[in-house]
């Protein structure tokens, strides 16, 4: 523990018992998981057809050269990861290793038993309030069931580069990919609030992604300028940094730091985080009672929401087009409806031979 550690004052964290999570997704990634959830026997098919064949492998190849955390190994991070675990009331661990890697990650794999590796890189350069929300980002992916598509998709990418030689083929699965990478995107976003959940920490949980984008040391960075290159990365620009956003986006599995820090921020802001601190979330035990077509509902209405308050100079054009498109129709309907108005009444005053009164 670190000078400044020692020095900070003890948090104390809201055990958020029978929480769901249904409080922390985002509601585009809830809106998929529901519609996946809702057929019948899917993830039975999904994990006996890869299961069969992969996630043995994916668990020996850790299991061979990563180190298992608990009581005895990593001591420090297993007592995170069980505050962690705690705070969002889960009771029984997953697995958990630390891999050998200096960058700062983690990742939720498997199917039928999902397990957690974080690399030795977060173990070196996160305080113990940055690592908690690490673990908690990545349990938030095992309680919303994110793992089991995960490793699908993490298939699905093998496969369509082993048969990128097959045009059509290469086609229709990398057409379902793109779907898939959208959808975990929005999932990193769920992650991250389940992070600050269990760390209840908020400045920690930016902190963390403060140091994904730049690094361990955070003695010459700013939190407010972080969050300042947010914004110009939203709204900052012309019509060129738009399409290289694009670019830069569409095959990734995560939204970049500084989207992720200002969509966090924004969480926060909403006043969401804080009612369910105080207890205001929905249980687990209410999840057989939640509506699917309502979650669909409410993921076009994040999706409508976001493109009607995005800052992006794409974005923005087109919902000038848009409204200008909206405003052509109306006019043109205006016009055909002032026409046809006017073509009855001339038919009328033919029929009363000319000059007769218009019935009424």
């Amino acid at each position: 523990m670190t000078t400044e550690e020692s020095n900070r004052p003890v948090r104390r964290r809201v055990t958020l018992t029978g929480i769901s999570s249904r409080a922390w997704e985002h509601p585009a990634d809830r809106g998929a998981l529901s519609a996946l959830r809702e057929l019948r026997g899917f993830d039975d098919i999904v994990k006996t057809f890869f299961g069969m064949w992969n996630e043995r492998g994916f668990r020996l190849t850790f299991l061979a050269g990563s180190i298992r955390v608990d009581h005895r190994q990593y001591p420090r991070v297993y007592q995170r990861y069980a505050e962690a675990a705690s705070t969002l009331d889960v009771a029984e661990l997953p697995e958990l290793y630390v891999s050998q890697n200096p960058r700062i990650n983690g990742q939720a794999i498997g199917l039928d038993r999902p397990f957690i590796v974080i690399t030795t890189g977060a173990v070196e350069r996160l305080d113990d309030d940055e690592l908690r929300a690490l673990l908690g980002h990545e349990l938030g992916h095992v309680l919303s069931g994110h793992a089991v598509y995960k490793t699908i998709m993490m298939i699905l990418t093998s496969w369509a580069a082993n048969i990128s030689w097959l045009p059509v083929g290469a086609f229709a699965l990398r057409a379902i990919i793109a779907a898939m990478l959208e959808w975990w995107r929005k999932a990193e976003l769920s992650a991250d609030r389940a992070g600050l959940l269990a760390g209840q920490d908020p400045a920690a949980s930016l902190r963390l992604l403060m140091k994904l984008a730049g690094g361990g040391d955070l003695s010459q960075i700013d939190t407010a300028a972080f969050l300042e290159q947010a914004a110009e990365y939203e709204g900052g620009g012309d019509l060129r940094d738009s399409i290289h956003k694009i670019g830069l986006t569409a095959w990734s599995t995560h939204p970049v730091p500084v989207a992720r820090a200002a969509e966090l921020r924004k969480w926060i802001d909403s006043g969401a985080y804080a009612r369910i601190v105080s207890g205001d979330y929905p249980r687990r035990d209410s999840d057989g009672d939640a509506s699917v077509s309502e979650d669909v509902k409410e993921a076009a209405k994040a999706y409508r929401e976001d493109f009607a308050t995005s800052q992006d100079p794409l974005v923005g054009l087109l919902r000038r087009l848009g409204d200008g498109a909206s405003d052509m129709a109306g006019s043109a309907a205006g016009r055909a409806m002032n026409w046809a108005s006017d073509a009855r009444r001339r038919a009328r005053g033919d029929n009363n031979g000319g000059g007769g009164t218009p019935e009424a």
